[in-house]
């Protein structure tokens, strides 16, 4: 049942509203892997430094994502949804003129603060405009709208990265101010202020925890600053805090009236293992998309625009599989399609070791592109299935949050660990010739030929290394999905 925040007539400009806000939030997870080499161009970014302007982002959003969606029964859908696109916009605008790393590294962490509250409020906005009736039809207008920003923000990102030089990258984050604009305008004067429930409690005390464990693991792995892996020490010493203060973080939501993260919910076989395999392959797949980019632009010398049309495939084929991959886990369950999909895209990051040294976007990449997108499709769908069908009715939303969530972190933890794989597999792939100024992910200039094939055969080498690493880590969630998801194909066979 809705609240009435939109009459009949104006709940297309809540409609217009999300999709708005979400096309923020995905133009910059989309574009932003093809735009780091031109950042680390333009602005003398180090390979630390991109980490953290992809981590920065993940790290408030991820960790703050479950306090917002709260956040917003507790204050009212409309403004914190409102304050998210705010905050979100007016970062966006320090990022766009940022003049140096660290500076747009301070102001990606307050964009993730703001998209923590603006991406759980598009869609339950929708979800309070529309009659139960409607409501599908709706989120179906706005998952096929995500889906076409997915796939043409990165193309578009990279021609005109392309066309425009270095420089451009700082469009990605201008577009969101007219963006946030229009859906700051269609909110507020065509949106209706929801009930506050001021019964409802906010973890912040989770919130601070969480936030304060995932920023020391990922300096413990990243550093703060610089082109080689932080050193051991730091690691274990920074990391281990974090661990520890992720410890304490499972001890307070064990005990407060009120947590962020339902600790029960994971008693279930289910629940755990759809989570469990969602950090794997999501570790996987963020580790592997964020330093493809940067070996091809970087490395390999290809332009933007050649880049974003070799990835274009996955997302086509992840929204043409999804509604089918849909059904199929109706059919089956779960567990044999996600599984299937896990290997799948096993075999792709193989196929992407492999074919490294033709240094092809065509014939090199687009192959295990194309794997990967039918691998990717036949998971999303069914893991969505999965954690919704894992707990009670009451508890689909807490859920969906929680395995968000988890994806997130998935992505912020690989992008810090594989860092440390790439900058140490570059160095010592470099050998005697380590003293060159050269970098991964970095073009090189005033190389001999003999110089520039040893830069060519590192960068090959720490990419490969990441593609078989995240291999294996795809192959784990087949497994955890083959054991603890559900499976129809036996039962039938039984009938």
């Amino acid at each position: 049942m809705t609240q009435d925040i939109a009459a009949p007539q104006s709940r297309h400009f809540v409609l217009v509203a999300a999709i708005l806000a979400s096309s923020m939030g995905f133009i910059d997870g989309s574009v932003m892997s093809i735009a780091v080499p031109a950042i680390r161009a333009n602005l003398g970014a180090t390979l630390a430094d991109a980490q953290w302007i992809n981590s920065g982002y993940l790290l408030l959003l991820s960790s703050l994502i479950l306090l917002g969606g709260a956040a917003g029964d507790r204050f009212g859908l409309r403004n914190m949804f409102g304050l998210g696109i705010v905050v979100f916009v007016a970062a966006s605008l320090v990022c766009a003129i940022a003049p140096n790393p660290l500076i747009l590294i301070v102001f990606r962490v307050v964009q993730g603060a703001g998209a923590a509250f603006m991406v759980p409020g598009s869609l339950a906005i929708i979800a309070k405009a529309y009659p139960r009736e409607e409501r599908g039809r709706a989120i179906g207008i706005w998952a096929a709208a995500s889906s076409l920003t997915s796939i043409a923000g990165p193309i578009i990102g990279g021609f005109v990265l392309t066309a425009l030089g270095d420089w451009s990258w700082r469009l990605v984050f201008a577009i969101n101010l007219p963006l946030g604009a229009i859906a700051l305008a269609l909110l507020w004067l065509k949106v209706a202020p929801d009930r506050p429930d001021a019964n409802r409690r906010l973890d912040l005390g989770g919130a601070i925890l969480a936030t304060l464990a995932l920023m020391l693991i990922a300096y413990g792995l990243t550093g703060n600053g610089g082109e080689s892996a932080p050193p051991l020490s730091h690691t274990v010493l920074w990391s281990g805090v974090g661990l520890l203060v992720g410890v304490a973080f499972v001890v307070w939501e064990s005990r407060v009236a009120s947590p962020m993260l339902p600790l029960r919910l994971f008693s279930n076989l289910g629940f755990s293992g759809a989570n469990g395999l969602t950090f794997s392959l999501y570790f996987a797949l963020g580790g592997t998309m964020f330093f493809l980019p940067m070996t091809m632009i970087g490395g390999w010398g290809l332009s933007p625009a050649v880049v974003s049309l070799s990835l274009l495939p996955m997302g086509v084929l992840m929204t043409i599989l999804s509604s089918f991959s849909g059904k199929w886990s109706d059919q089956f369950g779960p567990g044999p399609l996600i599984a299937l999909g896990s290997l799948i895209v096993a075999a792709a990051f193989v196929l992407m070791g492999l074919l490294t040294p033709l240094h092809d976007a065509w014939l090199g990449v687009l192959p295990a592109v194309v794997l990967l997108g039918l691998g990717m499709g036949l998971v999303v769908s069914p893991l969505s299935t999965a954690v919704m069908t894992s707990v009670e009715d009451g508890d689909t939303g807490v859920a969906s949050g929680v395995n968000n969530a988890v994806a997130r972190v998935a992505g912020l933890v690989a992008v810090a660990f594989l860092g440390i794989v790439v900058a140490s597999v570059f160095e010592q792939s470099l050998g005697e010739a380590a003293e060159l100024a050269v970098f991964f992910g970095l073009p090189a200039t005033g190389l001999t030929p003999a110089e520039d094939a040893l830069r060519l055969h590192a960068t090959d080498a720490a990419f490969a290394s990441i593609a078989y690493i995240t291999a294996g880590l795809s192959l784990v969630s087949a497994v955890i999905a083959w054991l603890t998801l559900e499976k129809k194909v036996g039962a039938r066979r039984a009938a």
